[in-house]
């Protein structure tokens, strides 16, 4: 391959990175399948390609919508132990990041609820919404109508904004509601923790990444009583996260998130969802392929201070 077509790949890269974790929620699998792109530009007649933009996009669309389609992802994902996989703020993988409505589309609450949407769905939602292509165009890429794109865009709207429980809140008042919330947790004080949390908040743990589902929790004092317990420090919690893990706070698929580092290696995250300056949604993630890039990530991020130095 010449290097003006990997060039025009290159220039292309980031932008169907993005796409693909929007559509498969996990950072390795968006790799391969941008990868798998590359590899069918290189194969590909690129003198009969007229905006390789769009072949590039078509391409990576539709590797995504066959793995979201495959016996084994739909096995592991309705098997309820399925999260996304989060990214440390900044990552280039979260952008394009100018509106709401981008910024909204690689939240980990949106990539959950977008797993209730088919995959045409989820595929139209998200070059809607997050890459502002028009219907014709998203219609060309899924091969669909356009009328059938716009109806797919509509009811995922209407999907989204139904189930949404959080709001978009600015980096200070975040790192205000958890450094609250982590207060709270850690003081032995259960009234407190309930008084943080909505009334119809809920809980989500991958169980340290040996459940085989996910372990969900609901009502405020179940959840204020989960959170007591997993932030209670024991040998056997050490011996697991492989040490005395530092507290960090920090943003994880812009929303607010507790990180557990040890050595430098984050070995657990929980993220927050907040609603009027309450917790309505928390998500634990523990397995450490869920964290491998969130890993690289930290190593080359300058953190602050922890908020609590060892756990």
């Amino acid at each position: 391959m010449d290097s003006a077509a990997v060039d025009r790949f290159e220039a292309s890269r980031g932008r169907l990175a993005s796409l693909a974790y929007r559509l498969l929620g996990s950072a390795a699998d968006a790799e391969d399948a941008v990868q798998d792109t590359f590899l069918r530009w290189q194969a590909a007649d690129r003198e009969r390609v007229e905006v390789p933009e769009a072949w590039l996009t078509k391409v990576v669309t539709n590797l995504c919508l066959d793995q979201l389609r495959s016996a084994q992802a739909r096995h592991e994902r309705a098997a309820g132990a399925w999260l996304p996989e989060p990214l440390l703020e900044g990552d280039p993988m979260l952008g394009p990041a100018d509106t709401f409505e981008q910024r909204e589309s690689v939240s980990l609450a949106v990539l959950t609820l977008m797993e209730r949407l088919s995959p045409v769905e989820r595929a139209a939602y998200v070059l809607r919404e997050a890459f502002s292509y028009p219907h014709a165009e998203i219609a060309r890429i899924l091969d669909i109508t356009e009328s059938a794109s716009q109806q797919h865009v509509h009811r995922a709207r209407r999907r989204v904004a139904a189930e949404r429980r959080g709001d978009e809140v600015d980096p200070a008042s975040a790192r205000r509601i958890v450094e609250e919330f982590l207060a709270a947790a850690t003081s032995g004080r259960t009234e407190r923790l309930v008084a943080m949390l909505t009334a119809d908040v809920t809980a989500v743990s991958d169980g340290y990444g040996l459940a085989k589902r996910l372990l969900r929790y609901k009502t405020r004092e179940r959840v204020a009583s989960y959170v007591r317990a997993g932030f209670k420090p024991t040998p056997a919690k050490r011996r697991l996260a492989g040490g005395s893990p530092a507290m960090h706070i920090a943003l994880v698929n812009g929303s607010p998130a507790v990180l557990a580092v040890v050595d430098d290696r984050v070995v657990g995250a929980v993220a927050f969802e907040v609603n009027d300056s309450k917790v309505a949604f928390l998500r634990g993630i523990a397995a450490a392929d869920r964290l491998t890039r969130l890993n690289e990530a930290w190593r080359e991020h300058e953190s602050d201070a922890p908020f609590i130095n060892a756990w």
